[in-house]
């Protein structure tokens, strides 16, 4: 049978759209965030004054937390998950945190009988608010067929990894390419910025051209114009994947000279305080290096 009730938590940049998405499509949604609601429930969805009480009132949870410390909250706090979920129940993370953190929440709802998955979600929240998002599962078989069925409420694509802990390593393969292609974005733009050449002529062509890539389409844009607010994705908000990519990639005994250089760039932004901007920006903050040899 379909599961028409699905709890969503974190109603931040990207649950809120998730959310939007699930309700737009006639299920019942009840959330929670720690903050005000109004938006939320003028969507038609169903406030709820803790995570434990949204686990209460649906057969499926769905979350999207910026912190460990949230997550451990969300999960285990003194109104978490786990004194009210109920055994079968599924609990899809979308947030992106280390192996041991979501490992500690899958045993502890797992002594419950409820089921956490290992989940992540591939996208800036403009690209979710449009399915254009990209979802990874990993865990239980069973549980992750009935997720799957579930994102399709909000996703068009949802691929299943298999073993606890994949969907994290794919996520940071992702953001590595993320990180990569936005510098090399913004880098063209310098220097495409400074030809003289009708930008939209420019930006349309490289778009559609074997040079491209989903960054340079979304921000090419932006970092002609440069929009920089509101940020789809703030810079302050990619470093945080920085250290799990180099740690990862340590791991596996696999070198990153291109990352490690642009994580150069990067934190050059966030010294110059551009930590809450688009990643867009990143157009200044290489257009102002000094042109060496």
């Amino acid at each position: 049978m379909a599961i028409k009730n699905i709890g969503v938590i974190g109603l931040g940049r990207i649950a809120m759209p998730i959310a939007m998405l699930l309700l737009k499509g006639g299920l019942r949604v009840p959330g929670y965030r720690r903050s005000a609601m109004a938006d939320f429930e003028a969507l038609g969805g169903i406030a709820k004054a803790s995570a434990g009480d949204v686990a209460a009132d649906c057969d499926f949870v769905v979350s999207c937390l910026p912190s460990p410390e949230a997550l451990d909250d969300v999960v285990t706090g003194p109104r978490g998950l786990i004194h009210t979920v109920r055994p079968g129940q599924i609990v899809l993370e979308l947030g992106t945190y280390s192996f041991d953190v979501k490992e500690r929440q899958r045993v502890a709802l797992a002594k419950k009988g409820a089921i956490f998955i290992d989940g992540e979600i591939s996208g800036t929240p403009g690209m979710v608010a449009e399915r254009k998002s990209s979802v990874f599962i990993a865990g239980d078989a069973k549980a992750c067929a009935t997720a799957a069925e579930v994102v399709k409420g909000f996703s068009d694509v949802c691929t299943y990894f298999g073993k606890f802990g994949a969907a994290i390593q794919v996520k940071l393969i992702a953001n590595l390419l993320v990180t990569l292609n936005i510098a090399a974005s913004a880098e063209a733009m310098a220097l495409a910025v400074k030809t003289g050449i009708d930008m939209n002529l420019l930006i349309n062509a490289v778009g559609s051209g074997a040079g491209s890539s989903r960054q340079f389409v979304i921000r090419a844009p932006w970092m002609a114009e440069r929009k920089f607010t509101p940020a789809q994705g703030p810079v302050g908000t990619l470093q945080h994947y920085f250290e799990p990519i180099r740690e990862m990639a340590a791991q596996l005994g696999v070198a990153t000279p291109m990352l490690d250089r642009a994580i150069g760039l990067y934190e050059k932004a966030i010294a110059e305080g551009k930590g809450e901007l688009d990643v867009a920006c990143m157009v200044d903050v290489i257009g102002e290096l000094p042109r060496s040899g």
